[in-house]
């Protein structure tokens, strides 16, 4: 841990304030994935009744603040981890925000490293802001829904809620999708990290995908089956008829 990051959790001691210490220490300037030591005791912390998601939230968007691309990077992983593992609350109350993630001119310019790393924060702040729009929007999150032939969610929506989860299912693929992240790029921990998460991700959004397609075919299936026989029962009668 550098001299910096002692000295955050230092202070986040003296004043008594234990959640910024485990956000700062998740977040530090160390060049590697968020230590699981630390996600975890976030998420344990995540599924106690009183605990305040607003509390964790802001420390996760103040540690967004910094300039060094380690901890911004990291500190989005560790979000990322809140909203795929953590209590379902935490994404309400991300969803909630009247405000998300503004990295869009991110630019950390310590060396080239930094340079190219900031391409990538601020495509993957996109994704995560995407996330809590998606929840948002659906009231769901598409990578805990249940998937797969027997009990699939997508599979059994009804027409006029899945032709509404499909544009915002696409987004959601789209804006993983622009991380475009090569193996060369996978040059350190932290991007490491976020390409495991963001396959995990990518793995069980192209599942939901595959059963809103399946679940709207079928639907289409019935309903040109229902036209079809609408079209021969009308010319029997027209036959009778003119007979």
């Amino acid at each position: 841990m550098s001299v910096t990051d002692r000295l955050t959790a230092g202070v986040h001691t003296l004043t008594g304030q234990h959640l910024a210490k485990v956000v700062a220490k998740a977040s530090s300037h160390e060049v590697m994935g968020p230590k699981k030591k630390h996600i975890e005791t976030l998420i344990a912390l995540s599924n106690s009744p009183t605990f305040s998601m607003p509390d964790l939230g802001n420390d996760l968007f103040v540690r967004c603040q910094n300039s060094s691309w380690v901890v911004v990077f990291k500190a989005l992983i560790t979000c990322h981890n809140l909203m795929a593992r953590g209590h379902e609350r935490f994404l309400q109350y991300m969803a909630s925000r009247t405000s998300l993630f503004v990295l869009d001119n991110f630019l950390d310019k310590s060396g080239l490293q930094a340079h190219d790393m900031s391409t990538f924060i601020r495509r993957y702040a996109n994704y995560v802001n995407e996330k809590a729009l998606a929840y948002r929007q659906m009231g769901y999150d598409f990578c805990r829904v249940k998937r797969g032939k027997d009990d699939g969610f997508l599979r059994s929506l009804e027409s006029g809620k899945l032709l509404q989860a499909l544009p915002v299912l696409e987004r959601l693929v789209d804006a993983l999708l622009a991380m475009e992240i090569t193996a060369q790029e996978l040059s350190n921990g932290v991007i490491n990290t976020a390409f495991i998460m963001l396959f995990r991700d990518l793995i069980k959004l192209f599942t939901c995908f595959n059963d809103a397609v399946i679940n709207l075919l079928g639907r289409l299936f019935f309903l040109l089956l229902a036209v079809c026989v609408c079209v021969c029962v009308s010319q029997c009668v027209c036959v009778c008829v003119c007979v």
